[in-house]
């Protein structure tokens, strides 16, 4: 009896080091893919907005104030029908609203303001195509409603519901308008009794879906 105790103790004494040994290791892969297809954006106007010498007496102490709408074209050109999204990063940041607009700077510590942008009119291959946006990271997709803000924090991209669901579709020629909303923030507590930039900068990336 002594000895099966003994047999018994033995195995789960084994069976429990090969759990621990088993549970301090982990696996790591790294994958991809190479397209041949390479996609080019551009936008009008060289990409700037310039909003000139604004008085610092017509903003707002207490309430936000909009320097108006602007826009630009958005063109998209690939080597062949490609499944794309855009994704915008922020190269300034300290906006007012980080999930929705890209930021101006800052003032005093404070945050000069933000603007927004809002993709209208696409057109792919010489036919019209929806917009559509994701914030899983392309999980899933959903369609964007005319003159709804493209948040920060969602990729954007062109597709229909061809399988049942909203989903991109591949592109080949896609033109686009591209409104940039300028808002500046409550002024209260800023020093503008100098000349302040109103600088922002956000890069536009085509990810390969």
């Amino acid at each position: 009896m002594k000895t099966r105790l003994s047999l018994l103790s033995s195995a789960l004494l084994l069976a429990m080091s090969s759990t621990v040994f088993a549970a301090s290791s982990v696996d790591l892969t790294v994958k991809g893919l190479i397209t041949p297809s390479a996609c080019a954006p551009s936008l009008s106007n060289g990409g700037v907005i310039d909003h000139g010498k604004v008085a610092a007496k017509d903003l707002k102490l207490d309430n936000y104030t909009l320097l108006g709408n602007h826009r630009l074209e958005l063109a998209i050109t690939c080597d062949a029908p490609t499944l794309l999204a855009l994704k915008g990063t922020d190269n300034q940041g300290s906006s007012y609203d980080p999930d929705n607009a890209y930021g101006l700077g800052l003032v005093s510590g404070k945050k000069l303001g933000g603007y927004t942008l809002i993709l209208d009119n696409p057109m792919a291959d010489g036919a019209v195509i929806s917009l559509i946006g994701s914030r899983d990271n392309g999980l899933s997709w959903l369609e964007t409603s005319p003159g709804d803000v493209w948040p920060v924090v969602d990729l954007a991209s062109f597709g229909d519901r061809s399988t049942g669901s909203w989903a991109p579709a591949p592109v080949q020629q896609v033109t686009a308008g591209l409104m940039v909303q300028t808002i500046i923030a409550p002024t209260a507590g800023m020093d503008l009794t100098s000349e302040v930039p109103i600088y922002g900068s956000a890069t536009i990336e085509v990810k390969y879906l």
